[in-house]
């Protein structure tokens, strides 16, 4: 995944996509030359939180807004039979080649469903907020979810080899 930096100035919807792409590259540069065990390492026991582990959470979140959401697919989690985001950051024994072909899987599909949107103004129900919901609002909501993992996904970085920086 090439991590380009988002535009100093352009339309709201160039912006919105580049940020999230350039927050998406974060994490796969966050694990770059890493093997599974490296992957694996957790942060700090009890918890259960790996660079892997955020790989594989953010599949599931890229699932549940562009796929279930704003596409409206009934389509079970990849990692948890109970409908759980938390089960993914379990990587225990994971595959990492797996982890990263589920959420390559989930961004492109959330390209495509964000490219074939008329607007950021299409909205899509959220049966837990009760409310309807923008592109807009999921489009910022992901950019916060990365942006808030990718200083995870630093912390985790510098733990295993020392590689820090963005």
């Amino acid at each position: 995944m090439e991590r380009i930096g988002p535009p100093l100035a352009g339309g709201e919807r160039e912006t919105l996509r580049a940020y999230l792409d350039f927050h998406r590259a974060t994490l796969a540069m966050k694990c770059e030359g890493l093997d599974d065990e490296e992957l694996r390492r957790r942060s700090s026991p009890p918890s259960t939180l790996s660079l892997m582990g955020l790989v594989r959470h953010m599949a599931e979140v890229e699932r549940h807004w562009f796929r279930r959401t704003m596409g409206g697919a009934d389509v079970p989690h990849v990692w948890s039979d109970k409908g759980d985001f938390q089960e993914a950051y379990d990587a225990t024994g994971a595959d990492g080649a797996e982890a990263f072909a589920a959420w390559e899987a989930e961004v492109a599909h959330a390209r495509r469903v964000e490219a074939g949107a008329e607007s950021l103004d299409v909205t899509a129900r959220v049966e837990k907020w009760d409310a309807d919901v923008s592109l807009r609002v999921v489009m910022l909501h992901m950019i916060h979810e990365y942006a808030r993992h990718n200083g995870h996904a630093d912390l985790l970085r510098e733990a295993i080899d020392g590689v820090v920086g963005a």
